[in-house]
């Protein structure tokens, strides 16, 4: 009879696909079976994020309430980014923890399930070549990581030491896994990786290095393949090439997300980005130029330490300038590992204030943006059911569309016209398509 998994996943799409990675290593070599209730499961993990501070306080209230629910012989584990820095910490504070296994050695997690108190937290473990079984939360799409780690040292990052130093995945491994997942029905794939515009900067096998560009097209010329996504670029490294190759190949979606963080030179230089506004603006443009459809997101930190009032009216700019459709942005979190939680830093009222305006702003922004969309016809890749009879998908440039329908709908690319815009979802209605 097989064991039972119960999985919690926290944070970034690379988490999710390491989870991906654990339940297929538990699934076919140790016989569990997915489970969607905690309380009936032989096995409990939290696959965790520490890229901000709430998740981390979040795991441990998390670990409690799995502790008073679990059957009494339930294993409970840690995985992921704060089971990587805090290590043996997690038992110590919560010593019916039974493993704790670091987000650079997922490989590992059928060795450290069988071992109480097992810590294993090795962020120079190199898990680039090792081939992982099979599993995939759905059948449409594929996320597929083709690096690990991170060599970049933004000094408001924990990742570098979390995830360790960046090492490519070998192509042939990664266009094998594409190869596969297309072949089984997945006709989108999703790269994966810290800075997957800085892929092929250091194989561990030492072979000839090939930049991302090369990459995308190679998985381009998977006939099963549709669509290929990926997350996240670096805007260091938008040289004209890549932006050339993300405008011209077809099979690539027209959305990209830049990570701007700030809009100050001044700031960019004490995160060590290593841009600054001029350069991420001109290469905004040059994609805008490229794609004028092109869908683009970014991340942005107020009130990172340091940043004053003019440094914020930059990052204001930047918005008014390139007019992002999405925008992730927080407080500025200090997190353990980095230089800049020894930064003085500003004054809370104030960084709620800025974060308060800058998101006001773009609520103003995207209301354009989304109402420019009622009447147009998007080609729409149908992946997920939801509630009262609708299925959603994604425009080739991101936007998240939504038509009445069913399943027959899941896995098929139709044409849809917007007839009803909101500012997280687009309405629409499919077309009827020519016999």
């Amino acid at each position: 009879m097989a064991k039972k998994l119960f999985i919690e996943t926290l944070g970034c799409a690379m988490n999710v696909r390491d989870s991906e990675h654990i339940i297929a290593e538990l699934s076919t070599k140790e016989d569990y079976e997915l489970i969607e209730r905690c309380e009936d499961a032989d096995l409990i993990l939290i696959n965790t994020c520490s890229v901000r501070e709430k998740p981390v306080q979040k795991l441990f209230s998390e670990i409690g309430q799995f502790n008073k629910k679990k059957k009494p012989d339930a294993k409970i584990g840690v995985c992921g980014c704060t089971a990587s820095h805090l290590g043996e910490e997690i038992i110590k504070r919560a010593p019916y923890v039974d493993f704790v296994l670091g987000a650079r050695n997922v490989s590992k997690i059928t060795d450290v399930i069988h071992r109480k108190g097992a810590v294993e937290v090795d962020i120079d473990f190199d898990e680039s070549t090792y081939a992982f079984s099979d599993y995939r939360n759905t059948p449409y799409k594929a996320l597929i990581n083709i690096s690990i780690g991170c060599d970049k040292e933004c000094t408001y990052c924990i990742v570098p030491a979390t995830r360790g130093e960046e090492i490519s995945i070998p192509p042939e491994l990664i266009i094998q896994e594409a190869s596969k997942a297309a072949k089984s029905g997945a006709k989108e794939i999703f790269l994966l990786g810290q800075n997957v515009n800085n892929y092929g900067r250091r194989f561990s096998d030492g072979r000839r290095k090939i930049d991302f560009s090369d990459l995308l097209q190679m998985v381009s010329e998977i006939d099963e393949v549709e669509r290929i996504r990926f997350t996240s670029p670096h805007p260091l490294h938008m040289d004209d090439k890549f932006l050339e190759v993300f405008a011209s190949n077809p099979k690539i979606c027209k959305s990209m997300h830049m990570p701007l963080q700030s809009g100050s030179t001044e700031i960019l230089r004490a995160m060590k980005r290593g841009y600054s506004k001029e350069w991420f603006l001109d290469r905004a443009f040059k994609l805008r130029e490229l794609v004028p459809d092109v869908h683009i997101s970014t991340d942005i930190i107020v009130a990172f330490p340091g940043e004053t009032k003019a440094d914020f009216e930059d990052t204001m700019d930047v918005i008014e300038q390139v007019r992002f459709e999405q925008i992730f942005s927080f407080k500025y979190s200090p997190r353990p590992l980095t230089k800049a939680a020894e930064m003085e830093p500003v004054d809370p009222q104030i960084a709620s204030e800025r974060l308060t305006r800058l998101q006001n702003r773009h609520m103003e922004i995207l209301d354009d943006i989304t109402a420019a969309q009622k009447g147009r016809v998007f080609d729409v890749y149908f992946d997920e059911l939801k509630s009262g009879g609708m299925v959603s998908g994604r425009s080739d440039n991101n936007f998240i569309v939504q038509v009445r329908g069913s399943e027959e709908l899941l896995g098929k690319t139709l044409p849809v016209k917007i007839t009803e815009p909101r500012r997280m979802v687009l309405y629409g209605e499919v077309l009827q398509q020519e016999s």
